[in-house]
């Protein structure tokens, strides 16, 4: 059989069965954009012809990771947020007020390199002006399973006091449904199938309750998850008992958006009966262990979800609250904090770590028929680590095999050398091949510089606990 790839000779990772289907000394083979074989090096080396041979030695061969939650219209603002309390009013807001879309795109960009240059293949976007922000995807050649936030929030509900009742305004829901439609009209399923749109409602306190049913008639319709924010932080769950007097899952629960649809970010706030309801439910959990460890000092009920027969996966939401979007450093992360939480440091092993942000996060996506794992008539999003890295030594297969705990517990992104998407070679040796890294990196610090300076007289008003710290020397 011709190929137009073969990478051989490197230790593989399928993420196929229960664990991580690991093979020694294996091969994939590419043809356009599908893995067309995948096994030990003798059997497809003898099967197959290639156009291109990587020799893997020394190498790790694995899925790219996917990152289920992330924001990347948020880039131009990391590291303004961290350390303090009300980090959304105090801390975001009195730049975001700011922000002009092509800003938000440039810093969307150097957000993309970044999870790109740490192995991410997939992302899942979630954010405003997702017309803007998808075509740093159709650029930079990556995968993206993209919604437009949607809800009825007027653009200075910064500026109201922490714990007022927001005051929704339809006309802005029913403006950024529309975008949201429209962006399924016209990017959904393009690039050979690399960009597909779901439903994006910001949260069930976000919006009135005709629209939530108006989102949820359009999933029935166009058969599709819908992305959302559930029992995200006290203030969610107090603008809900104010507004409705029940707390979010019961309110989805009455309304009947606790389904297969759901897709259930953060539940920060959710009780143990809730957990296990949701999970019941069928609807699936993201967890983000990074930013909510940073911006709540909390560790969501994941452990119980997964208990409860939920499937869920790991996302990096947005920079200014989680400062790293890197699927490493999550998979890392949620691993140690569920041991902390529960004292017991067999809980929430590397395996799983590791298959909740490849093969458990294609599922709850809805896309595990295509990515996630290699096997033959997927996806070919595939990446390639230096098992010669300090970070993965020693490196033992027998009597014991120690790649997958130093792959989640060691690594750091920096190991990953070649990133494949959609059968093509997006980065190799480190380098992004499909646009100019540095020039993306310029444009986008100009543009986190033009903003700061328009934002100085609200920055400086903030009362901000990180601006207290600049104030005191201690940054």
């Amino acid at each position: 059989m011709k190929v137009d790839l073969l990478i051989e000779n490197g230790h593989v990772l399928t993420m196929e069965g229960d664990g991580v289907g690991f093979i020694e000394h294996g091969a994939i083979a590419i043809k356009g954009n599908r893995i067309v074989a995948v096994g030990h090096r003798e059997e497809v080396g003898r099967n197959c012809r290639a156009e291109r041979v990587i020799d893997a030695t020394n190498k790790l061969i694995m899925p790219g990771l996917i990152d289920a939650h992330i924001h990347t219209g948020f880039a131009i603002f990391r590291g303004v947020a961290q350390d303090m309390s009300d980090w959304m009013q105090k801390g975001i807001w009195p730049f975001q007020k700011h922000l002009k879309p092509e800003e938000s795109k440039a810093g969307s960009m150097v957000n993309i390199i970044e999870g790109i240059k740490a192995g991410t293949t997939t992302f899942c976007d979630y954010d405003g002006r997702m017309d803007l922000l998808v075509q740093n995807y159709k650029k930079i050649g990556a995968r993206a399973r993209i919604a437009e936030m949607v809800n009825e929030i007027p653009d200075d509900i910064g500026d109201l006091p922490v714990g007022e009742l927001y005051e929704f305004n339809p006309s802005i829901g029913e403006e950024k449904l529309k975008r949201n439609l429209d962006l399924y009209e016209e990017h959904h399923d393009t690039e050979n199938g690399r960009i597909s749109v779901i439903l994006g409602p910001h949260g069930p306190d976000m919006m009135s309750l005709e629209l939530l049913k108006e989102i949820q008639n359009y999933g029935e319709k166009l058969d599709t998850k819908l992305h959302m924010h559930v029992a995200q932080g006290d203030r969610e769950i107090l603008q809900m008992e104010k507004r409705y007097g029940q707390r979010s899952i019961a309110f989805l629960e009455q309304h009947g958006f606790l389904n297969d649809r759901l897709l259930a970010v953060h539940l920060t706030e959710a009780t143990d009966a809730e957990t296990v309801q949701v999970a019941k439910s069928g609807a699936s959990m993201i967890y983000c262990a990074g930013s909510i460890g940073i911006i709540d000092g909390l560790v969501p009920p994941v452990h119980s979800f997964l208990q409860a027969g939920g499937v869920a996966c790991l996302g990096s939401d947005q920079a200014p609250g989680n400062n790293c979007n890197n699927m490493f450093n999550e998979m890392k992360f949620a691993a140690i904090l569920n041991k902390v939480k529960l004292k017991d440091p067999r809980i929430f092993n590397a395996t799983q770590s590791l298959r909740m942000a490849t093969i458990e996060a294609a599922k709850v996506m809805g896309i595990e028929h295509e990515v996630g794992s290699l096997r033959r008539g997927k996806k070919a999003d595939v990446i390639l680590l230096d098992l010669g890295d300090p970070s993965f030594f020693p490196v033992l297969t027998k009597p014991i095999r120690n790649i997958v705990p130093n792959l989640v517990y060691s690594t750091r992104g920096h190991e990953v050398e070649t990133v494949i998407i959609d059968g093509n070679v997006v980065m190799e040796n480190r380098e992004i091949l499909t646009i100019d890294e540095k020039v993306a990196l310029a444009k986008a610090q100009n543009a986190a510089e033009n903003v700061s300076k328009r934002a100085a007289f609200d920055i400086l008003n903030s009362d901000s606990d990180i601006l207290a710290m600049v104030r005191d020397g201690l940054l």
